[in-house]
């Protein structure tokens, strides 16, 4: 694992933020800013349009601005954008293509894998080169009410994995303390942050000040070295 690689796992934990789809592009960046500046410690841009002239635009604004705050970018299942903004990493899910391959694609980015439920499926992601884990759906959650459900237990067994690991699913600032003491290294959160259209730029930047005091100063010691 290259040094770079390793300080950015160092530096996963924590809010871990995940924008909201719907919203127009100048809202979004307005809000990503509040809960870059306020208190995330990672944002992943979680985008499925397809203009890509648009999304190169918006990718290249968001990771300046996280490089500006010191925050982990990540893009949701883009290997190629990842690296053409130079973005601090890439998320895959269950069907966003061949972790392997996406190692080998880019050897100095974090890899994130959605894990589900699924401890087996989270050691193999590791051995396949993942950076971290996520595990969801913790919580019931308004952004997909069908998502299988992660057992708080599953964030105290994958310690001896080696990787920090992300709760997804259902987490508000009444219940992400519960989450951080089972031993998730970091916490993704998108409606009780980012809220609604009516939700204002003030109250993004509360809430995520509210969740950075919630989930630090402290990071869950991660058990073994990869």
């Amino acid at each position: 694992m290259t040094d770079s690689r390793a300080q950015a796992r160092a530096r996963l934990y924590g809010l871990y933020a995940i924008t909201p789809e719907g919203l127009d592009d100048a809202t979004l960046l307005q809000r990503s800013e509040c809960a870059v500046v306020h208190g995330a410690r990672v944002l992943q841009w979680r985008d499925k349009s397809t203009d890509a002239a648009r999304r190169l635009v918006i990718a290249r604004s968001l990771a300046r601005l996280c490089r500006s705050q010191g925050v982990l970018f990540i893009v949701n299942d883009d290997l190629e954008l990842a690296r053409a903004v130079q973005a601090d990493g890439v998320h895959l899910g269950a069907d966003d293509g061949d972790l392997a391959a996406a190692r080998a694609a880019l050897p100095n980015a974090l890899i994130g894998a959605s894990c589900y439920a699924d401890l087996e499926r989270a050691r193999a992601a590791v051995a396949q080169g993942a950076d971290y884990i996520a595990f969801g759906s913790v919580f019931a959650s308004p952004t997909k009410p069908q998502a299988v459900r992660a057992p708080l237990g599953l964030f105290a067994q994958a310690q001896t994995l080696g990787v920090p690991t992300v709760a997804i699913g259902g987490i508000t600032r009444a219940n992400c303390a519960e989450v951080r003491a089972a031993g998730a290294h970091a916490c993704a959160v998108i409606s009780d942050l980012f809220g609604d259209a009516q939700t204002t730029a003030d109250e993004v930047s509360a809430r995520a000040r509210t969740f950075r005091s919630l989930l630090e100063p402290a990071a869950p010691s991660i058990s073994s070295s990869h």
